[in-house]
C-alpha cells in the first residue's frame, strides 16, 4: 500500500522560502521505529508575512473598557455614562480606544522587523453623520498604510513606526473620534480584494480587533423584509427605527467574507475586544469567523490559552478560536501571542508549536541540501523553541538568498 505525505523543505533567509511538495514513497519499518509510529510533517515558518491590521473605529471603542460610576460624566447638563458625545476621563476610566493605543506601539515594536504591516480602518465615516456615512465599509480611502515596498529590517520597522503613529493621531473624543457602526462584511471583502494581500511567496494575515458585533450590511437578508429574523446590535433595540435595518446582526455575511479570504490563501485572526464580544451571540459570531479565518491558536502547558480558555492537550490548540480580551493586560496578552506565531525571530530557527514538538532529538530526523544531519553543538539542538541550526549551517543560512535558498526537511516521529 502506498501512502502520500508532504515534505517541508526550502528555507532560505532574506525571503525565507519554503516549499511543500508530496512524495510517493512505500512504508518500511527501520529497526528502530515500530510499527505504531507515525511520520508526521512539521511546517516552519514563512519569512516576512503580510499583515493588514484591519481595526475597527466604531463609536463603541470609545466607551469605557470597564464601566463604572467613576466613568460618569456631565454632559448637556446631565451626568452620563461617558464615551460618544460625552468623552471619558481616561485617565479615570480608560476606553477601549485609549487602551489599545497603550498596547499597539510595543505589539508594532516586537514585529516590525519581521512582518511587512499594512492598516485600514472601518468604518469609513469620512467625517459625516448620515446612517449611510457611519456605515460606510471600508474603500481605498480608509487604507491608511500600504504594504511597505522595502523589506530590510530597518525599513520594517520604520514602516510599523509610522502606522503606530497614525493609529495614535486618531483622537478619543471630538472631530475625528472613532464614530459610527461596524460594517464588517464589506471591509473584509475590501482587503481580500488588494493585490498585495494575495502573494502567493509568503503568509498572508488579516488581524480583525472589533469590539462589537458585525452589522451594517443594507443587503443583510435577515432585515429589511424580513425584521422578524433581525438580531438588532444597537442599544435600545433601534433597527427599525433611526438606524433602519443597518443595526442588525450581520453573521453569515461576516464568515463568509473570512472563508473567501481563506480560499485566497489569506488567514483572518480575530481579536475580540470589549463586553459585546464576550456575551449574548458576540462568542458564537467570532468564533465562526475565527474558525473560518484558518488560523490555529497553538497552545501547551507553558504558554495557556488566556482567562476563559483551555488548552486541548490531545490538539495542542486553544478551543476557542479567537482571542477573546476583557482589559489592557489580555489585549496585550493576545497580540503579544499573534505575535510569537506570525514572526520569525531567527533564521536560524524553525519553530516547532505544540503537541508535534518532539521532546527527544531522537524522534527527529533533520536533512540539509538532501543530506541527512544528525544533531550535534555544531549542527543543530532541539530546545523548548524548536530546531536551531547553529555553526556552518546556521552560516550557509544566513547567506542564503531567494535564488539560491537551503533546503531543509524536518521529520518528525511520533508514537501513536
Amino acid at each position: 500500500m502506498r501512502s502520500k505525505l508532504p515534505l517541508l523543505s526550502a528555507l532560505s533567509v532574506g525571503a525565507v522560502v519554503l516549499a511543500c511538495q508530496t512524495y510517493d514513497f512505500e512504508p518500511v519499518e527501520p529497526l528502530a521505529i515500530a510499527q505504531t509510529t507515525v511520520e508526521e510533517v512539521i511546517k516552519a515558518r514563512q519569512s516576512k508575512p503580510n499583515i493588514m491590521l484591519l481595526v475597527d473605529t466604531s463609536g463603541s471603542m470609545t466607551y469605557p473598557v470597564n464601566p463604572s460610576p467613576a466613568c460618569d460624566v456631565e454632559f448637556k447638563g446631565s451626568i452620563v455614562p461617558c464615551g460618544g458625545e460625552a468623552p471619558c476621563n481616561v485617565d479615570v476610566c480608560p476606553t477601549r480606544w485609549t487602551t489599545l493605543q497603550s498596547v499597539v506601539p510595543q505589539f508594532l515594536e516586537n514585529s516590525g522587523r519581521f512582518v511587512r504591516f499594512a492598516l485600514t480602518t472601518y468604518p469609513e465615516t469620512r467625517g459625516g453623520e448620515s446612517i449611510p456615512d457611519l456605515c460606510r465599509a471600508s474603500t481605498a480611502g480608509a487604507l491608511l498604510k500600504t504594504l511597505p515596498e522595502q523589506e530590510d529590517d530597518d525599513s520594517l520597522l520604520a514602516h510599523a513606526n509610522e502606522i503606530n503613529t497614525l493609529l495614535q493621531g486618531i483622537p478619543n473624543g471630538g472631530e475625528g473620534r472613532p464614530l459610527g457602526g461596524t460594517p464588517t462584511s464589506g471591509s473584509l471583502n475590501f482587503v481580500g480584494g488588494l493585490e498585495g494581500l494575495q502573494d502567493p511567496d509568503r503568509e498572508n494575515f488579516v488581524i480583525l480587533l472589533t469590539d462589537g458585533l458585525p452589522n451594517c450590511n443594507a443587503a443583510n437578508p435577515n432585515s429589511g423584509a424580513n425584521p422578524e429574523l433581525c438580531k438588532c446590535t444597537i442599544e435600545g433595540n433601534q433597527c427599525q427605527s433611526g438606524y433602519l435595518n443597518r443595526g442588525c446582526l450581520d453573521t453569515d455575511a461576516s464568515v463568509t467574507a473570512v472563508r473567501e479570504l481563506h480560499e485566497k490563501g489569506i488567514q483572518t485572526i480575530v481579536i475580540g475586544f470589549g463586553a459585546e464580544t464576550a456575551v449574548g451571540d458576540g462568542p458564537a459570531v467570532l468564533e465562526a469567523m475565527a474558525r473560518a479565518g484558518g488560523f490555529k491558536r497553538t497552545c501547551s502547558a507553558e504558554r495557556p490559552c488566556g482567562e476563559g480558555d483551555t488548552c486541548n492537550p490531545t490538539t495542542g490548540l486553544c478551543n476557542r478560536s479567537f482571542f477573546q480580551a476583557g482589559n489592557q493586560a489580555e489585549l496585550a496578552s493576545a497580540l503579544e501571542e499573534i505575535s510569537l506565531a506570525v514572526k520569525i525571530p531567527e533564521p536560524c530557527l524553525i519553530r516547532l508549536d505544540g503537541p508535534q514538538r518532539p521532546t527527544d532529538p531522537k524522534l527527529l530526523v533533520v536533512y540539509v541540501e538532501g543530506e541527512r544531519t544528525p544533531s550535534s553543538d555544531s549542527t543543530w539542538t532541539l530546545n523548548d523553541d524548536g530546531v536551531r541550526f547553529t555553526g556552518q549551517i546556521c552560516e550557509r543560512i544566513l547567506a542564503s538568498t531567494p535564488e539560491s535558498p537551503v533546503k531543509i526537511e524536518v521529520r518528525a516521529i511520533r508514537q501513536r
